[in-house]
């Protein structure tokens, strides 16, 4: 594997540049004196951006905008082989690292290298630690999976030894990481067009926290099934957090405000410790904000930094975010896309304020609606009104005989009403004759289905 002396700088290409990771790890790079260029498919705000700091950026991938002066290609893996500008690299005998590769190498840069994984909750997690981290002027740089208003963006520089990173078991991209500290929010099935099942899922995150050094520290949900197979044979310090009794930290007294977001006792030991105020809504907030509050004890930072910080924090975009009213219905966005988040976001909203809860859902790739169709179809019915896009494809090519109509039926088949429309104008339209004052429609999925509560709010 190629090796980058970080001081040395070299030319490196990004295919992908635009994507939220690929940017933030090419904004370091820049900022270390790396000249740096890249592809995306077309231009963005992330784009825009780096050519501001000094990037060269191609719109459309092309073989020819790979050039002998490029030193090292990076990719991510939704780049396959015969990717034009790929194949070129390979015949000019450029140097690949993945974009997970590229990350590794870069944390061993810090002295206090910390990965967040887990299924869900990753953005969020990272960008409450985020938040502490600031508040405690540690200076730390930041790589987040999603735009955190505090820093204006998902990447921040510092000048500490601390380095903050979402980690994913994609591909098993998390496995060329070097963390000091790791963090395993939960385990589930998920990403099936990779993994074989959920043992092989925890076979990875095993790998993911054996990785850990024997002087670092493992923060994990206590509350994982089969926990043993994640922790067993770790020679790190191991803290958990969750539900259950035997876990160090854990929640008391959890209610809600009239904004959906909880209040909690914390318990350390099963001793009360302290009252914790959140603006992030659902009960699944309270848990990212367990594991952030055991990692800060782990780095001694004082309660009342991280309760203010707790409190200061309202979210990261798409993740249940507020985007305004129209006609008198509230619209939020989140990003859920997995019949879990679905059903935490869901559950959020019922603490919100509202007469009719709408939920306009678009399902993520062919292989996951495959996978978990009847696991979706029992997560929607949470909401009063579903209505259905079609499914956002992302890398998948074959449709495997599935479409939002099969999840329709599947839906209609536990007796809830669903709607479903082939494009966003009819859904657009739909909403506006169908939505009342007081009414809350969410928009839902990792796909493009934002734009439908954007759409609605230019009218």
């Amino acid at each position: 594997m190629y090796q980058i002396n970080f001081q040395n700088p070299v030319h490196i290409y990004f295919i992908g540049i635009g994507g939220i990771s690929m940017s933030g790890l090419a904004e370091i790079l820049l900022e270390k004196g790396f000249p740096v260029s890249g592809s995306d498919s077309k231009e963005s705000s992330l784009t825009q951006l780096l050519c501001q700091k000094g990037a060269n950026v191609h719109y459309g991938q092309r073989s020819e905008n790979i050039t002998k002066d490029i030193d090292l290609i990076v990719y991510t893996s939704a780049i396959h082989p015969d990717n034009p500008e790929y194949l070129a690299a390979e015949s000019l005998g450029i140097p690949l690292l993945t974009r997970a590769e590229l990350l590794g190498q870069l944390m061993k840069n810090y002295e206090l290298p910390i990965a967040i994984s887990g299924t869900h909750g990753k953005t969020t997690t990272t960008s409450m630690i985020s938040q502490i981290l600031l508040a405690a002027d540690t200076d730390p740089t930041l790589s987040i999976g999603g735009i955190l208003k505090t820093i204006g963006g998902n990447i921040r520089i510092g000048h500490s030894g601390y380095f903050v990173t979402e980690a994913c078991e994609y591909t098993n991209s998390f496995l060329s990481f070097f963390p000091k500290i790791g963090i395993i929010l939960n385990v589930e099935e998920d990403h099936l067009d990779f993994f074989k099942d959920i043992n092989d899922i925890r076979r990875s995150f095993h790998q993911f926290a054996a990785l850990i050094p024997h002087d670092g520290v493992l923060i994990i949900n206590g509350d994982i099934p089969e926990l043993s197979a994640i922790t067993k044979g770790l020679s790190c310090r191991i803290l958990t957090y969750g539900e259950s009794s035997d876990c160090t930290y854990r929640p008391g007294n959890i209610s809600y405000r009239e904004n959906g977001c909880a209040d909690f006792t914390l318990l350390k030991d099963g001793q009360k410790e302290d009252a914790f105020s959140l603006n992030t809504p659902g009960e699944h907030n309270v848990y990212n904000a367990l594991a952030a509050i055991a990692l800060s004890d782990v780095l001694a930072i004082g309660r009342d930094v991280v309760r203010k910080a707790l409190f200061a924090f309202h979210g990261t975009d798409r993740r249940f975010e507020y985007k305004g009213q129209i006609n008198g219905t509230t619209i939020i966005d989140d990003y859920a896309h997995h019949p879990t988040e679905i059903t935490a976001t869901l559950k959020a909203a019922a603490n919100f304020p509202h007469k009719t809860l709408w939920c306009v859902f678009q399902p993520h790739t062919y292989t996951r609606t495959k996978a978990f169709l009847k696991e979706f179809a029992k997560a929607l019915t949470h909401a009063d009104q579903i209505i259905l896009a079609d499914i956002y494809p992302a890398r998948e090519t074959d449709d495997l005989g599935i479409s939002s109509q099969t999840l329709q039926k599947e839906i209609q088949s536990l007796g809830k009403t669903c709607y479903y429309f082939p494009d966003f104008q009819q859904i657009e339209a739909f909403i506006l004759d169908k939505c009342l004052p007081n009414d809350l429609l969410i928009t839902m999925g990792a796909g493009d289905v934002v734009t439908i509560g954007e759409d609605l709010l230019k009218e």
